[in-house]
């Protein structure tokens, strides 16, 4: 059952996807440290036991799908499906898809941060979300 399960997740796009997001978020976590001089070995730990965690709770996941042979893929609209092309939904890939969600964020603010291009509205979006949330405020947000 346990090579079942990850010959599923090595095969499974959400998981893959999650996998170049995690990647693509801890290189510009820390890219942004290097620029801001804050390399900090705690929040390098912090954020590595919460990226692992994530990952395996996904494989946890996918192992009770296995089990129960969860499929909740009735309850999204057709046309989704479609432009998805995929033939499941479990618990797994919905878990996936919010993990993917919350890196993509942290990727904008990363980018943001970092001062890489990010369209206009987008980066107001961002700047907004940042100090009503955070303490983390891009440096030309401070001086203003």
């Amino acid at each position: 059952m346990l090579q079942e399960t990850l010959k599923l997740l090595t095969s499974n796009s959400f998981f893959r996807t999650l996998i170049i997001g995690v990647m693509l978020d801890t290189i510009l976590g820390l890219l942004r440290a290097a620029k801001d001089r804050e390399l900090n070995s705690s929040f390098g730990i912090d954020g590595g036991i919460r990226k692992v965690a994530m990952l395996a709770s996904v494989g946890f996941l996918m192992l009770v799908d296995v089990v129960m042979h969860v499929n909740i893929l009735f309850m999204v609209p057709e046309q989704y499906i479609t432009v998805l092309g995929i033939k499941k939904l479990g618990i797994c890939e919905f878990f996936c898809l919010l993990f993917i969600l919350y890196e993509a964020l942290s990727i904008l603010k990363n980018m943001t941060l970092c001062g890489l291009p990010v369209p206009k509205k987008m980066k107001e979006h961002i700047k907004e979300a940042l100090s009503d949330m955070t303490d983390e405020m891009p440096q030309e947000s401070k001086e203003e």
